[in-house]
C-alpha cells in the first residue's frame, strides 16, 4: 500500500503529508495551522518556507490558492499566519522529543551518550543550541569511531533552542545533548525536526548510519535532513492557542 500524497497549494509540488503543513478553515472563516492534520473538513497544505510563504501572503497569493483549495472567498488569513505556523511545528516537535523521553527512548548525558556512540548504537544525535562547541566535537568523535566512519562528516545537529527550552520539554534539568538509540524513534523525532526546520528556513547538515547527509530542501518535497530522531510532550492543544492541533 503506498503512502498518500498530498500538493502544496503554492507550488503544486507533490509530497508526503509528514513534510508539509496543513491549514484548516475555522468555523469563523480564520485560516489556522493544523500541524498534526487532526481538524475535520477540507484541508490545504503548504511544503514552502515561511520567508516564501510571507512572500505569498503579501503578494495575495495565498490568498488566492486558499481560496481555490476551500472553494470559498470567505476567509480570514490572520497577519501573523507564519508566526503561527512556525510556534505550532516548534510545539510539535518539542512534544515528539518529551514522548519519546516519557517512552524511555532518548539518552540524554554526555557519558552515557558517549557510550552508545562508541558501541555504535547511535541513531540520531542532537545538541541544544547554547551547547559548548567542544563538547559536540567530543560526541561526534565517539559517534564516527562506533559507526567505523572515521575521518567523515558525521555529526550531531544543533537545534535551534536552549538547553533550558529542551529541558522543559523532556522534563529535566539542564539538557545540553539528545542521542536515540532506536531507529524507529530516530524516524519519528527527524521527521517533526525536518518540518520545523525546513519551515523556519533552518540549514542543518547532519548525517545518520542509516541515510547520506541531507539538508532541508526547498519546496513541498523537503526530505528529512533532521528525520532520523524525535517526541513530545503528550500536550493536546487546541484553537485557543489559534491552531488546530
Amino acid at each position: 500500500m503506498t503512502d498518500p500524497v498530498r500538493s502544496c497549494i503554492l507550488t503544486r509540488e507533490r509530497a508526503s503529508p509528514a513534510h508539509l503543513v496543513r491549514l484548516a478553515l475555522a468555523p469563523d472563516g480564520r485560516i489556522l495551522p493544523d500541524v498534526r492534520a487532526k481538524a475535520p473538513g477540507r484541508g490545504a497544505w503548504i511544503g514552502v518556507a515561511r520567508a516564501d510563504l510571507e512572500e505569498a501572503q503579501k503578494k495575495g497569493k495565498l490568498r488566492g490558492a486558499l481560496s481555490r483549495a476551500f472553494k470559498t472567498g470567505e476567509i480570514a488569513i490572520p497577519d501573523d499566519l507564519p508566526a503561527r505556523i512556525a510556534a505550532a511545528l516548534e510545539r510539535n516537535a518539542l512534544d515528539r522529543l518529551g514522548l519519546e523521553a516519557k517512552a524511555g527512548m532518548l539518552v540524554t548525558g554526555n557519558d552515557r551518550i558517549e557510550t552508545a556512540a562508541r558501541s555504535g548504537q547511535l541513531r540520531a544525535l542532537y545538541h541544544a543550541a547554547d551547547a559548548a562547541e567542544d563538547g559536540r566535537r567530543k560526541l561526534a568523535q565517539a559517534w564516527r569511531v562506533g559507526s567505523d566512519r572515521e575521518g567523515s562528516d558525521l555529526k550531531g545537529l544543533a537545534l535551534p533552542v536552549t538547553r533550558t527550552i529542551l529541558g522543559l520539554a523532556l522534563g529535566r534539568e539542564n539538557v545540553v545533548h539528545i542521542a536515540l538509540t532506536d531507529k524507529a524513534a530516530a524516524v519519528r523525532v527527524g521527521e517533526a525536526l525536518s518540518r520545523w526546520l525546513h519551515f523556519i528556513g533552518s540549514d542543518p547538515s547532519r548525517e545518520t548510519p542509516q541515510a547520506p547527509c541531507e539538508t532541508v530542501s526547498q519546496g513541498a518535497s523537503a526530505p528529512a535532513s533532521a528525520r532520523a530522531a524525535a517526541g513530545t510532550s503528550g500536550r493536546d492543544d487546541d484553537t485557543t492557542h489559534e491552531e488546530f492541533e
